[in-house]
């Protein structure tokens, strides 16, 4: 789908790689506004098509504008998107909220959990934005592979249908396909919890592991996030879909990933501090890990990889104690999930 396809008006709030390179793909079919906070980003997509601080050197949609306004941004939006990271998610809404006229969609494109509440974001927007529909933009996607033109899959997770068929042709081109999946519990989680196994990719790496050891991490870190998702209330398939493996795959490889970046700096002997303080945007899995392991004490569900990784992060232990402390655990059945239950 490539040209102005629809009339929707698109705003994303948000300017930072992901949200940007989301703005771009909705700009390729319909009128799309992007609001960033940074006056320097507002004025290089509106001349030189580029967004500078985060993606300099890939070009963005020319249709696609950019105001440092939040009123002017939202008024006019048929569709909002959200692209902010989950600690500042519910300020942003919030200020956003006077000005979105009725039934506007809400889409989500963070991939994190409220800090305190324990919320996915699509609740955070019922509890701010009530009557709105409320769902996410979520999947494998890297933003400069995508803007490079690389093929990619996402999924506009959506409890209507309809609501959800309609975005997903906003954001569809040649080269982006997106499908549609009512379970939106499971997709948020999928995309939450991953960040966490990612964190445990990259420490494996930064401690100088091999492949057998980052397959290892992977696989039995799909295992963990889909016992917590299905006992939060997402569905098995979700989790070996697109936003569950797919995604997980992706963010545990890829050297564009931020939190197997972070990982790979832990493994490497840095604290939480010093590699936060180097770099430019939010690895969403240091904050969401803690409250993974309290929903997991909740349902009563064993998440190791997740559990050890907390330690770590909390400065508890090292990355070289986790991975003891992971190949210590006592050997069970590998399709015995209810081994791995708490109750």
């Amino acid at each position: 789908m490539v040209g102005m396809q629809t009339a929707m008006r698109v705003c994303v709030l948000g300017g930072g790689s992901w949200g940007t390179t989301v703005a771009s793909l909705a700009a390729h079919n319909t009128e799309t506004t992007i609001w960033c906070r940074d006056e320097t980003t507002v004025d290089d997509i509106n001349s030189r098509h580029v967004n500078g601080r985060y993606l300099e050197g890939y070009e963005l949609h020319p249709n696609l504008t950019a105001t440092g306004d939040l009123e002017s941004a939202v008024r006019q939006a048929d569709l909002l998107v959200m692209g902010i990271p989950s600690h500042s998610y519910r300020d942003t809404l919030s200020k956003a909220a006077p000005f979105v006229r009725p039934w506007v969609p809400v889409l989500s494109l963070t991939k994190g959990l409220e800090q305190g509440t324990r919320l996915r974001m699509s609740q955070v927007t019922n509890e701010v934005l009530p009557g709105h529909p409320a769902g996410a933009l979520t999947g494998p996607n890297l933003a400069k592979e995508i803007l490079a033109g690389g093929a990619a899959a996402s999924v506009v997770a959506m409890a209507d249908d309809v609501v959800a068929e309609a975005l997903q042709r906003i954001f569809s081109t040649s080269s982006f396909r997106v499908y549609v999946n009512d379970d939106v519990a499971g997709c948020e989680f999928g995309g939450a919890l991953k960040n966490v196994i990612a964190l445990a990719s990259g420490m494996a790496d930064g401690l100088g592991t091999g492949d057998n050891t980052r397959a290892a991490v992977i696989t039995r870190g799909l295992a963990e996030i889909s016992r917590l998702g299905e006992a939060l209330g997402g569905r098995a398939e979700t989790f070996a879909g697109l936003t569950g493996m797919g995604d997980l795959i992706a963010t545990c490889i890829s050297p564009q990933s931020r939190n197997r970046y972070f990982g790979e700096q832990l493994g490497k002997g840095h604290t939480v501090a010093e590699i936060a303080a180097e770099m430019d945007q939010v690895a969403e899995g240091v904050k969401t890990v803690p409250v993974v392991c309290t929903l997991a004490d909740e349902a009563g569900v064993v998440m190791p990889i997740a559990s050890e990784i907390n330690l770590v992060v909390r400065g508890q232990q090292s990355a070289q104690d986790a991975y003891r402390g992971l190949l210590g655990r006592s050997v069970r059945h590998e399709s015995d999930v209810a081994a791995e239950r708490t109750t």
